[in-house]
């Protein structure tokens, strides 16, 4: 096996097949606390002699389906993690998110657009354990002055 710098391995831990609980919220950045609950299914599996990953992820949406994939690279120079999304929805890749995992806990940040408005974009996952971990998605307007959890999934590694 190669050998990597350390934040290389930081995904390892996700490798598998997970039953995901979803909370989302119906209105983003509309001041809702309106929250919709689902299920959904990802499967996640390393590439590039483990220099990255990719999932494909089914989210059973009552409204309507949801199917979505990542892409997660780990620069070998910046140390650093692009994490790339696309999904049946428009199916354009969305700008990466860059960042880095630290005392367990990984954060990500992407500049990005949300019905027209410049949009700060931060992922976290934190709680990470053996067979759980925990995944939220918030939003800023003000340059990340200010965060509106949007979406929180919370992970149970399927086991055979």
């Amino acid at each position: 096996m190669n050998e990597f710098p350390t934040g290389a391995h930081g995904f390892d831990w996700y490798f598998g097949t997970w039953h995901v609980h979803n909370r989302m919220l119906r209105k983003r950045l509309a001041g809702s606390n309106d929250w919709w609950e689902f299920p959904a299914t990802d499967v996640v599996k390393p590439i590039l002699s483990g220099l990255g990953n990719v999932d494909e992820i089914n989210f059973d949406r009552p409204e309507k389906p949801l199917r979505g994939f990542n892409l997660r690279i780990f620069n070998l120079v910046t140390k650093l993690w692009s994490i790339y999304w696309v999904d049946n929805n428009g199916t354009e890749l969305q700008p990466p998110l860059i960042g880095k995992f630290e005392n367990g806990i990984g954060t990500f940040f992407a500049d990005d657009t949300f019905n027209g408005q410049p949009i700060r974009v931060r992922f976290i996952w934190d709680e990470i354990m053996e067979n759980s971990a925990r995944w939220e998605q918030a939003f800023s307007t003000d340059s990340g002055a200010t965060w509106e959890v949007n979406w929180v999934m919370m992970f149970t590694r399927k086991l055979e």
